[in-house]
């Protein structure tokens, strides 16, 4: 491992010699002795002002002992998003690749000749990619059972996970953004809803229709078309909800440009189990069934079995779409999975944490310097070093599901959050990285691949004040361009 060394007077003719030897290995290795960084990432970081004191830097070859470049690898830092990777590397060895989440649908009652004379219970168990092209798929499962009409309630089970009712805004103040669902056992379309808006043909309104569907959400449209430039926070549209509990009413209001043409946004909705019943509603009627009831929370019970099991897609492939596209509540329906399976049911948030580091201490990886609060890195609190975060990228190399764990991450200038970091550059395609990002903090994880065949675990880590403005891509653009050409 390289390292700075500090001024010497009057050195012993074989340690000037040793000094001097390291300053030569230094500079042809293009590393700077002043900031234990490569001269040209150095670079990068005094021009935006970043010390050192606020960077947490490994890079090291797979096969190597010693990491080639090292900064504060022992700090623990906010590592955002990149945390991401620790909790589904988790989940990757000790669930396996082919897990899957079953969704159970129960009857009250018999069904004859098609007539459900009691209430349908749809027990969920966290499936994290219950969306709503899923859940249309189970819905036709249904009628192909010979299941017509219910006269009777939707039941929701979620019971399977234990949650604190929480505040989604706590983070950030934005509790309706997509970002900050709370997880549940059944949680349909992620509890998002697209809003499409449209001119209307006439010019004199605005249109407004929902992706899912959801015929028990009440939309008050009090949008006013104008003529003249589109731009504007949203453009121009404010929306409010009424009753942030229930949620299931929203106003829209301000002056759309009519030249904006469709404009879509995503925003989170009504409560899991009246969201869910809206798609299973829409879902239902389009099929041609008939539901009597309304929806009402409750449980399966023991002594009922399921009429019918949909399971998930597997873990996999579902980790795909948390670490390409950094989802985060798909993130913490995972960790509450490892939760139930690994330390009891429910599945909770202590349990899950608690079955992280076990897997991190059952393979040899410290888990003292390791802070999780959700484990998606939505948190101010969460925090990692860039050594523990090494640890566990060298321990996915060399774990049986390398490839599924690799093929989750982001593709550099190809595709996911990194899709357009060093984009048309002789790098894309060469790294597989994690990013994450918040207010004062900007991180990477994940492989580099050299042009000379080497491979290389490459970790970032920059808690300062100017990170949201794009400094700490600069700075991961520079470190990741070093490293391939090694």
């Amino acid at each position: 491992m390289l390292k700075t060394t500090p001024a010497v007077e009057r050195r012993p003719n074989c340690l000037r010699a040793r000094a001097a030897l390291l300053i030569l290995g230094l500079l042809v290795t293009g590393t700077s002795l002043a900031q234990g960084l490569p001269d040209s990432v150095a670079m990068v970081a005094r021009r935006l002002g970043v010390p050192d004191s606020a960077l947490g830097i490994i890079v090291q070859e797979i096969g190597s002992e010693a990491p080639l470049v090292t900064l504060n690898p022992d700090a623990p830092r906010n590592p955002a998003s990149t945390i991401k990777i620790i909790t589904t590397l988790a989940a990757l060895e000790e669930l396996g690749p082919t897990y899957s989440w079953p969704t159970e649908v129960y009857t009250t009652a018999p069904v004859q000749d098609g007539v459900l004379d009691g209430d349908l219970i749809i027990k969920g168990y966290g499936d994290p990619y219950l969306m709503t092209e899923e859940f249309w798929k189970m819905v036709q499962a249904l009628r192909r059972q010979g299941l017509e009409t219910i006269n009777g309630d939707l039941v929701v089970d979620n019971s399977y996970f234990t949650i604190p009712e929480g505040d989604p805004g706590e983070f950030d103040n934005r509790p309706f953004h997509a970002y900050n669902v709370i997880p549940d056992a059944l949680l349909v379309n992620l509890k998002a809803v697209y809003f499409h808006f449209y001119p209307a043909s006439d010019g004199k309104s605005v249109l407004i229709k929902t992706e899912p569907d959801l015929p028990n959400l009440e939309i008050d449209n009090r949008l006013i078309p104008i003529t003249g430039r589109c731009g504007g926070y949203q453009h121009g549209i404010a929306m409010t909800v009424p009753d942030p509990v229930l949620a299931d009413r929203v106003i829209f209001e301000g002056r759309y440009a009519v030249s904006c043409g469709h404009y879509v946004f995503a925003r989170s909705v009504l409560r899991p189990e009246t969201f869910a019943y809206g798609v299973f509603r829409s879902l239902w009627e389009q099929s041609g069934g008939v539901i009597t009831g309304a929806v009402r929370l409750g449980t399966a019970g023991p002594k009922l079995t399921p009429w019918l099991t949909w399971n998930s897609r597997p873990l996999a492939e579902i980790i795909r779409y948390v670490n390409k596209f950094s989802n985060n509540v798909m993130t913490r329906q995972i960790l509450l999975t490892l939760g139930a399976e690994l330390s009891g049911e429910p599945g909770t948030v202590d349990g899950g944490i608690k079955a992280v580091q076990q897997y991190l201490e059952k393979n040899g990886i410290s888990s003292a310097s390791l802070v999780l609060e959700n484990g998606s890195g939505l948190s101010r609190h969460e925090r990692v070093t860039p050594q523990l975060m090494t640890d566990a990228l060298l321990r996915a190399n060399a774990n049986p599901f390398m490839p599924e764990f690799i093929a989750s991450l982001s593709i550099i200038g190809m595709d996911g959050t990194a899709r357009n970091r060093l984009k048309r550059r002789e790098e894309a395609g060469h790294a597989h990285v994690k990013t994450g990002t918040l207010d004062n903090v900007s991180a990477i994880a994940g492989f580099v691949d050299a042009k000379s065949g080497r491979r290389f675990v490459v970790v970032g880590l920059l808690n300062h004040t100017q990170a949201q403005y794009r400094t700490g891509e600069q700075i991961w653009n520079a470190l990741i361009q070093w490293a391939f050409n090694q």
